[in-house]
């Protein structure tokens, strides 16, 4: 009886780990390694490209600057972490929301550098 308990014990937390993995990734049913980029505009005028990478990592481009960004705890959507910038996505597909924050030191979203819209569909 105690080898089943400490079994159930395992195995709940061992589901609770998929919570680390992105509930929105922008890329599924694709099998490459790596994707085209999507473009977002944003309100500024700016423009947004990202590519995702088996739903762990993404390169974002931005003022002609690429930050490879890795997968972050999210309540919803997509978050991905990196180099001082937070990308965040929310919806899949043309129109869905994209916004870049700049990431505070302590682990937490800063500012809002950029709010924006997805213009390319995926594949």
């Amino acid at each position: 009886m105690l080898m089943r308990i400490t079994f159930l014990v395992v195995i709940v937390a061992f589901a609770g780990c998929t919570h680390f993995s992105p509930t929105n990734p922008p890329a599924v049913g694709r099998t490459s390694s790596t994707d085209s980029p999507i473009a977002y505009h944003c309100k500024s005028g700016r423009t947004v490209d990202a590519s995702y990478h088996s739903h762990t990592t993404a390169n974002v481009l931005y003022e002609g600057r690429m930050q490879e960004m890795k997968v972050a705890v999210s309540g919803s959507g997509a978050r991905y972490v990196g180099g001082g910038l937070e990308w965040w996505t929310k919806g899949r597909g043309q129109g869905s929301e994209g916004t870049l924050f700049r990431h505070a030191d302590d682990g937490t979203t800063g500012e809002i550098i950029e709010m924006c819209v997805q213009v390319t569909s995926t594949r």
